[in-house]
């Protein structure tokens, strides 16, 4: 297709808001398939209570433009992840199960965007 050189300009804004708007939307799959498998691990590596609700209690969701993974057991991440002190004296160990899925998170993430990036 010829161009003529007064459109050149606005060719090539066209061509990178076409680029842009293709790598977005890959972006964003890769972001979802992300927190979605992220929700997964965690439902598999979490600590099982008595009542199982907060292993099975992972969720993966879409917030604005942003996918946030959550448990809907809030309240005991921070302690099971950290470990806390006892009623009684003495500490409750940690449980680390958080960070690792974490960490596989933002790997999987970077690696799924350059890929995105490089088409």
């Amino acid at each position: 297709m010829a161009t003529n050189i007064n459109n050149l300009a606005a060719e090539i804004n066209r061509t990178l808001r076409n680029y842009a708007h293709g790598v977005g939307e890959d972006i964003e799959k890769v972001a979802e398939k992300v927190a979605k498998e992220g929700a997964q691990q965690l439902k598999a590596r979490s600590p099982v209570g008595v009542r199982h609700r907060y292993a099975k209690g992972w969720k993966a969701k879409k917030i604005g433009k942003q996918w946030v993974v959550h448990n809907i057991e809030y309240q005991l991440t921070h302690l099971l992840e950290k470990g806390h002190a006892k009623v009684s004296g003495g500490r409750v160990p940690a449980k680390v199960h958080i960070a690792p899925v974490e960490d596989e998170m933002i790997d999987e993430f970077v690696q799924g965007v350059e890929e995105a990036i490089r088409g």
